[in-house]
């Protein structure tokens, strides 16, 4: 396949489907913790974008070696995002609701917490390897190398946004950034078996 800006087009429109979870969860992030630094909304951001990088370029190596046993995979994807969203978002209205401290020193988001939350909004991109599957590497590493970007950028908005907010709310923050992961949640999963 040629790189044509129809391509270009079509990969970054790509990404900003794929980031919209993202994107949610960024907002929630920024909205539990908003003194966040500059670096540290560029790590989160930067997850996001890892993740969304590497999951459709493992769709598109898994078509190519293994495509009848991912069938069976993809049907799980919703499950395991609703069940991820669902424990991080829990646990951040858990720790909102019994802590009364809004000042809260240490990061709302742990490594653990982050990492999963990564997988949980980019692992409906590995069904993205399915429609990119007739790209040579090169072309399917351009494209995955776009959707990261947008991801990136859009996850930077997310997490401003949230943070601006986050300052307004205060204590309803965490309850808020919580609820919103968890209806993330569900919204995939529904997405995922309708």
């Amino acid at each position: 396949m040629n790189i044509s800006a129809v391509f270009l087009l079509q990969s970054i429109l790509l990404g900003v489907g794929l980031a919209m979870d993202a994107f949610s969860v960024s907002l929630a992030n920024g909205l539990n913790e908003p003194g966040m630094k500059k670096g540290r909304m560029s790590l989160i951001a930067g997850v996001f974008a890892l993740f969304q990088f590497a999951m459709p370029l493992i769709g598109w190596t898994i078509v190519h070696i293994v495509v009848g046993y991912f069938t069976a995979v993809e049907k799980l994807i919703p499950c395991i995002a609703l069940i991820l969203l669902c424990f991080i978002g829990g646990k951040m209205l858990y720790d909102s609701i019994k802590s009364n401290d809004a000042a809260d020193e240490k990061p709302a988001v742990g490594f653990l917490a982050l990492m999963m939350e990564g997988v949980a909004t980019s692992i409906d991109a590995l069904s993205v390897g399915f429609t990119i599957f007739d790209y040579s590497f090169i072309t399917a590493l351009i494209c995955c190398v776009l959707i990261a970007v947008t991801t990136y950028i859009i996850c930077i908005g997310g997490l401003a946004i949230g943070k601006r907010f986050g300052v307004k709310l205060a204590r309803r923050a965490g309850i808020l950034g919580g609820s919103i992961l968890i209806i993330v949640g569900i919204e995939i999963f529904l997405n995922g078996i309708l």
